[in-house]
């Protein structure tokens, strides 16, 4: 797949991260925590961090929230947590960000959402908080959202379509009304005194053709940086998809500099998942590296033993959870491929592809493992302790093909 040139030429930075033009796209996640528990918020952000975002927002939604914000940002740097955390506001963050100065300090970004920042007085509310951002030298994103869009504008907007002789389609007003808020929100910034380059936009939407179709119309209207996700993405399986082939579509048009999963989290489920998928969709589409690839065979009737599953599964969470060590230390490791295959039909020529792999022995082969090296076959292992003897090989092979930093 050829991608063409982003088209933003903007680079915005937030915190010691920058996102926008030649950058690479940044991941970004948010906590589900209560913002108040500041221990729980510092915690789950410090976790978050370690998967790999590298930007977290946090809910500021009252007093309670807004208060806890300076010790969370300080808990996080005793954790040795650097991760910038945005706020993200809502309806009253006009008022929590002037009422909590340490707050709208300690914050490395405020993300504002223009249908959400007061029925009344809408404009001097959004002033207020970009002069508090213009202040403190923060930057702002702002976020339309389709489930929360600015109603008196697209009223308006609305009732202009209809009084036309031919009436453009509802969904396109809509989209046009997302487009317009979030352009005439950061003209109103400008205007207040934010320079355009401490401007970030995001225009959310949960329908994947729709969401395209709107960043096409976005990405050739401005130049800012731009924040891409599919909102309510949902649960499990259609959550993860949606996301994939949404996320895919836009960003192989080269627009997007950031992006986020928005996963509903199974109870009690590992919230750094949704910033495992976006990573594995910028390393599947060739974007971005970030931990060594697993290639592994889906199992057929040749492999009724689940040992090669568990085994890759073990591989996968094992290069996962040394990519931390790795990535300060082994210069390009997170490129390596990995291959573990069930069986000799395709074993062997993936072990080869991989910079080393392994062929398990599937239903009625030869109770025997090759391993192969950068494509030639280095061992051939047996018996009982084949996976951590491969671990080992695994171990040796980062040691000396990935030089130390």
């Amino acid at each position: 797949m050829v991608f063409k040139p982003r088209r933003t030429t903007v680079t915005a930075m937030v915190g010691n991260v920058a996102v926008g033009s030649a950058q690479p796209i940044v991941v970004q996640s948010m906590t589900n925590t209560d913002t108040a528990d500041a221990v729980g918020t510092a915690a789950q952000i410090a976790a978050l961090a370690t998967a790999g975002s590298q930007l977290v927002r946090i809910t500021v939604n009252n007093d309670e929230a807004a208060a806890a914000v300076p010790e969370i940002v300080q808990r996080c740097a005793d954790l040795g947590c650097t991760v910038p955390i945005i706020g993200d506001f809502h309806y009253n963050g006009h008022l929590l960000l002037v009422k909590y100065p340490e707050t709208a300090r300690a914050l490395a970004k405020y993300r504002i959402n223009p249908g959400n920042v007061g029925a009344k007085r809408r404009d001097d509310n959004f002033r207020t908080i970009v002069q508090v951002a213009v202040d403190n030298d923060k930057p702002v994103r702002i976020g339309v959202n389709w489930g929360s869009l600015d109603q008196d504008l697209l009223t308006s907007m609305m009732d202009a379509n209809a009084a036309l002789a031919q009436p453009a389609d509802a969904k396109d007003v809509y989209m046009e009304a997302m487009l317009e808020s979030a352009l005439r929100s950061a003209a109103l910034a400008e205007e207040v005194g934010l320079s355009h380059d401490r401007i970030i936009i995001s225009a959310k939407i949960s329908q994947v053709q729709d969401l395209l179709e709107c960043y096409r119309r976005l990405a050739l209207r401005c130049n800012y940086p731009l924040h891409l996700g599919l909102t309510e993405a949902g649960l499990g399986t259609k959550g993860v998809v949606a996301t994939t082939a949404a996320l895919s579509l836009v960003l192989a048009e080269g627009i997007g500099d950031t992006i986020r999963v928005s996963l509903t989290p199974r109870p009690g489920g590992d919230r750094a998942e949704e910033v495992f998928v976006a990573q594995q969709v910028l390393q599947s589409l060739g974007l971005r590296s970030f931990t060594p690839q697993v290639t592994a065979c889906p199992g057929c009737g040749r492999t009724t033993s689940t040992f090669f599953q568990k085994m890759a599964e073990d591989i996968q969470g094992y290069l996962r959870e040394q990519m931390p060590i790795w990535r300060g230390v082994h210069v390009g490791v997170e490129e390596m491929k990995v291959a573990v295959m069930g069986c000799v039909v395709n074993g062997p020529g993936e072990s080869k592809h991989a910079n080393i792999g392994i062929s398990l022995p599937g239903t009625f082969e030869e109770p025997k493992a090759p391993v192969y090296v950068d494509g030639a076959l280095r061992v051939t292992l047996k018996g009982d302790n084949i996976v951590p003897e491969f671990l080992q090989l695994l171990n040796e092979y980062v040691e000396l093909r990935y030089p130390k930093a």
